[in-house]
């Protein structure tokens, strides 16, 4: 839920140009009043008719005051705006409540709201408030949707401000705004095994022992409760302090989520789009993997990964795994297309890290690009990888492919030799349906070389 503060327009009170402002705000109830004034105090004049002159003087200056009366306290508002909540998936509404104060000591006059909002979220809301009282809140609300994600600013506020009679209005705009944050869509994964998973948390949970003998101990300082007979005597002595053994450390298992961005590798553009499939697709599988215990990692085409994780990922553990979780959707939320022609820059990334699961969401690729990933598949424990062809998100559901319209094809075999369980992404397939398949063809792969696997 994100809050905006209360917020106040910047008080030109005194200003010549403000009260040229105000004049301006003459509604055509004004005018005309001050129109007439202006000519029954002429024609008072030419007739000599003072009583005539006397309706004239207050026909004109009735506008005036109301003018100067409203400009006055145009300033003495406050509005104030609350996203509920402040990061919704894709096609997901969210709610916005609005608030307007009066903190002056006089009533207002008939206002009129108005917000804002990108026109990907909807119709600009208006609201129309009754006479507030002093001291007095009025609080509307409105929803927002979008099917594309992204980060929307909302605002600013925009106020309407008229008098009792009808005579002038103000427009005012508040200097705040907010962001509504459009993630992907997330779809529920269900938890199979797949190859890269059996080390550390996760289904899996060895334990690799970090003392294989007296020459390989990795000691460490001594901390209160600790047992004394872990003490390691010989680097106590080295470093003069008291050091004990790390006589077992849990190994986190590891999973990379690889992105493919490349603009050359994908065609369309829209929420049923491939590229926004392949969004969604990565979102889905770290929401899921961070959800098991894993420390997960999200890469793309261009070496980038989420700003502020560490060396081996974002750690799912408690607490971390939604802040994790909400760092890398509000990533992928404003990806998009990179210039990169290939994947080497990933490579390079994961050429240096250490092995784990690797998931691919992938656009069309060339045999040279089949190449880099094939060597990927060497620098880690498992790797499945989502083909997604373009040709076959353009193509509408009511053509029928030819013989020859399957290109990808070809680079799904080369995956599959290198060692990848590679599954081809029909339009609009369910990745719910996709995982499945990917864990029932790695548990055949499996079953046919008689053990785990690479």
């Amino acid at each position: 839920m994100s809050t905006a503060g209360a917020v106040h327009a910047d008080d030109d009170r005194g200003d010549r140009s403000g009260l040229r402002t105000a004049l301006a705000g003459l509604t055509t109830r004004g005018r005309s009043f001050l129109a007439a004034g202006i000519a029954a105090a002429v024609c008072a004049y030419v007739l000599g008719q003072s009583d005539l002159l006397r309706v004239g003087l207050l026909l004109a200056v009735l506008p005036l005051v109301c003018a100067a009366v409203l400009y006055r306290t145009r300033y003495r508002v406050a509005g104030s705006r609350r996203l509920s909540p402040g990061r919704v998936p894709a096609g997901t509404e969210a709610r916005v409540h609005l608030r307007m104060d009066n903190v002056s000591r006089m009533p207002t006059g008939l206002l009129m709201l108005q917000d804002r909002v990108p026109y990907v979220l909807g119709p600009r809301p208006r609201f129309v408030l009754d006479r507030m009282e002093a001291g007095g809140r009025r609080e509307v609300s409105y929803r927002v949707r979008s099917d594309l994600r992204g980060r929307y600013p909302l605002g600013p506020l925009q106020l309407r401000l008229s008098d009792p009679f009808g005579m002038c209005e103000l427009n005012r705009s508040f200097s705040s705004y907010d962001t509504l944050t459009v993630t992907p869509r997330v779809e529920a994964l269900p938890p199979v095994r797949l190859s890269g998973e059996s080390k550390g948390y996760g289904d899996g949970l060895q334990r690799s022992l970090a003392l294989a003998g007296e020459d390989d101990v990795i000691p460490r300082g001594y901390r209160y409760g600790d047992d004394l007979r872990r003490v390691h005597w010989r680097s106590t002595a080295r470093y003069g302090e008291l050091m004990v053994r790390r006589e077992e450390q849990p190994q986190r298992a590891r999973c990379t989520v690889l992105l493919d961005t490349r603009a050359i590798a994908y065609e369309g553009a829209g929420p049923d789009s491939a590229f926004e499939w392949a969004v969604s697709g990565a979102a889905s599988v770290l929401v899921h993997m961070l959800e098991r215990g894993f420390s997960v990692r999200l890469l793309t085409d261009t070496g980038d990964s989420v700003p502020g994780e560490g060396a081996d990922g974002f750690s799912g553990v408690h607490q971390e795994s939604a802040d994790a979780a909400g760092l890398m959707m509000d990533t992928l939320a404003v990806v998009d297309h990179s210039d990169e022609e290939g994947l080497s820059r990933a490579y390079d990334v994961l050429r240096s890290g250490s092995e784990g699961l690797l998931v691919a969401f992938l656009g069309d690729l060339d045999d040279e690009q089949a190449a880099v990933l094939a060597r990927m598949r060497q620098r880690s424990g498992g790797a499945v990888a989502f083909l997604l062809d373009s040709d076959d998100w353009l193509r509408e559901p009511s053509d029928v492919p030819g013989p020859d319209a399957r290109p990808g094809e070809e680079h799904l075999r080369m995956l599959r030799e290198s060692g990848w369980t590679a599954v081809g992404v029909p339009r609009g397939a369910s990745l719910e349906r996709l995982w499945r398949q990917a864990d029932r063809e790695r548990s055949g792969l499996v079953a046919a070389s008689g053990g785990e696997g690479p």
